[in-house]
């Protein structure tokens, strides 16, 4: 497996929030925009001299990707770029599919009226962030966005699972296929915010059934990409979406 290619330009984005958040904004950068690619060793010291900083804030930045599921720690090795099988992503699939659906159901019950408003501030946000280098920060408000609906279900373990699930979901890989085909990107971040608009709307109304049924089709988008652009076989994601619906339907009657 190869190293990671050297930074360059960076040092100057390192400023004013703490330290670990923007070397991981910078290491993030790179992961999605593809120069990390899965496999690539992250080591410690490269990333500290390059950036001209310290080996602490780099070290915590590091655990900050593995939290976030975009590397892995290897005992006696270091961190690398996570690498993601196929059935680790039908896995992951399958389960954000079911908990969103869930999760958005108990939103729709406990939701509060300031919960909704910055729901909708964050959509506001992330519109003015739709260009290829905003893609780091664009991928963090989306987590966000999803970590607060899951936050409005005052469900503490609904909470931890979705934060575990969605960890595990590659949508970093995803938001790297828009720097190879840049052309699409324009249409994919409108058609992220509409859905993302429904979403609140049905929140709003407090329809737990059409909040569920939102989120599933949201998240069904992102199988469309797994199936055009990292290869998923698509009879392994329509397998997963099958399950979903079915208990989306038993659970909604």
């Amino acid at each position: 497996m190869s190293t990671h290619p050297v930074l360059t330009q960076e040092s100057e984005l390192i400023q004013k929030r703490p330290l670990k958040e923007d070397i991981f904004d910078v290491l993030h950068e790179k992961i999605i925009s593809g120069i990390y690619k899965p496999g690539d060793w992250l080591r410690q010291d490269d990333i500290a001299t390059q950036l001209g900083v310290s080996m602490t804030p780099v070290r915590e930045a590091l655990d900050l990707l593995v939290s976030a599921g975009l590397a892995e720690r290897v005992p006696y090795r270091g961190v690398r770029v996570r690498e993601t099988s196929i059935k680790d992503v039908g896995e992951a699939y399958g389960l954000r599919l079911v908990l969103e659906a869930v999760i958005a159901q108990e939103a729709a019950r406990n939701i509060t009226r300031e919960q909704v408003s910055s729901l909708e501030r964050t959509i506001d946000e992330m519109k003015k962030h739709d260009s290829l280098k905003d893609m780091s920060y664009a991928r963090q408000l989306s987590r966000e966005f999803h970590s607060a609906i899951a936050e409005a279900t005052r469900n503490d373990l609904l909470i931890k699972l979705y934060g575990v699930v969605a960890n595990a979901f590659p949508d970093w890989l995803l938001y790297e296929a828009l720097f190879r085909r840049p052309e699409i990107l324009a249409k994919s971040m409108s058609e992220t915010h509409r859905e993302h608009i429904s979403m609140v709307d049905a929140l709003k109304k407090r329809n737990g059934e059409l909040a569920a049924q939102k989120s599933i089709e949201h998240v069904m988008e992102s199988g469309r990409w797994l199936e055009e652009y990292l290869d998923i076989p698509a009879e392994l994601l329509r397998e997963k979406e099958a399950l979903a619906l079915f208990l989306l339907k038993k659970t909604t009657k």
